[in-house]
């Protein structure tokens, strides 16, 4: 074996013994039992990352950007919704989701909503010592327009340089929220991308990626020529890790702070504090609008025989005892949901809807769905009965899924939860409830589930059709300004006759937002979070240049 090999092993080797004792005083695993590969993952402690301007973070393994820190493919959208720490953003959502600035410092909207126009900031430079310049912003545009997996640039005709400070944005239809799309789209040099882009990204933001390795960590260190305010966090390492790893790793102390679950929050870890972070990261389940019967364009099979009747939707969201599943599921950790939008500009309070049994029970009995013989009910020869699907893996939404099953079998409706890919999750989802994971930054989130698709019957996800909704939706993106559209996205929700909420259609009942929990060592000090979207990585990390010790 050669020298390094045997250096690497042997050092690899000490920090087993770390981490084992640090499971050992958590009362947890032994040696044996270590995860695989999670001392590799770990940096041994040395005088660098002891600095009190120095942050070592885990993540789960999905957080890692597979097609690497490129905009184009998914950095800073997507599963990986963030503010973009290596590229800056036009505009930034502040604590409250409104719009504020980065690189921007002016914008406007023409009459018809067709052309936005974008000031940018003086002096900017690319870590490589180019200016930023409106040319580097219309061609991030317009590459991302025809190259993005994740974001929707459809409505974009083309991104145009005026003069060296100043972007149009020509769209080919009025996006009243387009605000919110240049909030997580990092500006890329045009004089330095190309197909290597996302393994060694240039950017103007706060940090440059300094060190990339695949698998287990990324090294990123503070931009000296940062146009903002400098970065009080001089170097921050982001450790992939497994979720048994991770906690392993803040037993060691090894870490600074370190993704968790609610299955872990009745654990303690000496020296760290368990810290909990809001979010709209939901929970639900889709009930199919329409009846049984039907394929669509692929010849997959539309709705449900029993969820298509809108008072049995209803029932079934009344059921639901929202703070029972946070308390039996999530351990106490998270907020009742009722919308896709909660504690966003655009929510609307009519979608709150309390836990009520006899109301939910007299709306089955209404509608005819009477007790069988066997405690199930049943109408016209239809059982009250579905399976609910959840993602084959995810144990909270399996947990959910069995939570639901056992509150509704209180009603006479029975539910079998089954386990699925999503291989073929998308399809089944068609005729069959499913439990999903939502949440985003952006109205967007509300159109993609609830409106109609495009030269479509129904909705992408679910079978639905509302005109009225689409109607209002389609008005929201086409209003004059970000503000004026909130109105109108409450109103598909809930306009006073019809909508997506428990007096209206309800195709969609949702459970918990889920706080994202971290082990946090002591003495460092979380700037204050936000609203985390979907996914349990990268959006802890936003505002770490204000992290501190103290």
């Amino acid at each position: 074996m050669k020298m390094k090999q045997m250096l690497k092993k042997a050092a690899s080797l000490a920090l087993v013994a770390v981490l084992a004792a640090g499971l050992a005083g958590c009362g947890q695993k032994t040696e044996a039992e270590l995860p695989e590969k999670a001392e590799e993952n770990l940096p041994e402690k040395t005088a660098e990352t002891a600095e009190k301007d120095s942050v070592v973070v885990v993540m789960g393994p999905s957080s890692e950007p597979e097609a690497g820190f490129d905009p184009a493919y998914g950095w800073g959208a997507g599963e990986h919704v963030h503010e973009p720490l290596i590229q800056s953003t036009l505009t930034v959502t502040d604590a409250d989701l409104k719009i504020g600035y980065d690189l921007a410092t002016d914008m406007s909207v023409s009459d018809d909503g067709l052309v936005w126009t974008v000031k940018i900031r003086d002096g900017v430079k690319f870590t490589d010592g180019e200016p930023l310049t409106a040319e580097d912003v219309a061609f991030t545009y317009n590459t991302l327009r025809d190259t993005s997996s994740v974001n929707d640039f459809t409505m974009l005709d083309e991104a145009v340089a005026a003069d060296a400070s100043t972007v149009e944005f020509h769209l080919n239809r009025p996006y009243s929220i387009w605000p919110y799309t240049m909030a997580i789209t990092g500006i890329v040099p045009k004089h330095a991308y190309g197909p290597d882009y996302g393994s060694d990204p240039i950017g103007s933001g706060r940090y440059i990626m300094k060190q990339w390795d695949r698998g287990q960590q990324v090294i990123f260190e503070a931009n000296p020529d940062y146009y903002g305010e400098a970065p009080k966090m001089k170097r921050v390492t982001v450790l992939f890790m497994e979720e048994d790893a991770a906690y392993a790793a803040a037993c060691s102390g090894q870490v600074d702070l370190a993704y968790t679950s609610a299955a872990y929050s009745d654990q303690t870890v000496d020296g760290f504090s368990l810290a909990a972070y809001p979010t709209v990261d939901n929970r639900g389940f889709n009930l199919p609008a329409v009846a049984a019967g039907e394929t669509d364009e692929n010849g997959v099979p539309l709705g449900n025989d029993f969820t298509c009747d809108v008072n049995v939707r209803r029932a079934i969201n009344l059921a639901i005892d929202r703070e029972a599943m946070i308390a039996n599921v999530l351990n106490g950790y998270g907020t009742a949901a009722y919308s896709v939008c909660d504690k966003m500009p655009w929510y609307n309070p009519q979608a709150e809807t309390p836990h009520d049994p006899d109301t939910a029970n007299a709306l089955l009995d209404e509608a005819g769905w009477l007790t069988g013989a066997d405690g199930i009910r049943e109408k016209d020869g239809v059982r009250a009965a579905f399976i609910l699907l959840y993602p084959t893996g995810d144990s909270v939404r399996q947990a959910l899924a069995e939570e639901t099953a056992n509150q509704l079998s209180e009603f006479g409706i029975d539910v079998t939860v089954e386990g699925v890919g999503w291989d073929t999750a998308y399809d089944r989802a068609q005729s069959t409830p499913l439990m999903w994971g939502w949440g985003a930054h952006t109205p967007m989130e509300l159109y993609n589930i609830y409106h109609t698709k495009p030269g479509g019957k129904y909705a992408q996800y679910s079978p639905y059709r509302n005109e009225e909704v689409d109607r209002l939706m389609d008005e929201a993106l086409a209003s004059p300004s970000l503000e004026d559209s909130y109105e109108l996205w409450k109103q598909a929700q809930w306009n006073g006759s019809t909508g997506i909420t428990q007096e209206g259609d309800l195709p969609w009942v949702w459970l918990v937002n889920i706080d994202h929990l971290y082990w946090v060592k002591d003495g460092l000090k979380v700037a204050d979070q936000k609203p985390h979207p979907h996914g349990h990585g990268w959006s802890i990390v936003n505002n770490v240049d204000q992290w501190t010790w103290q």
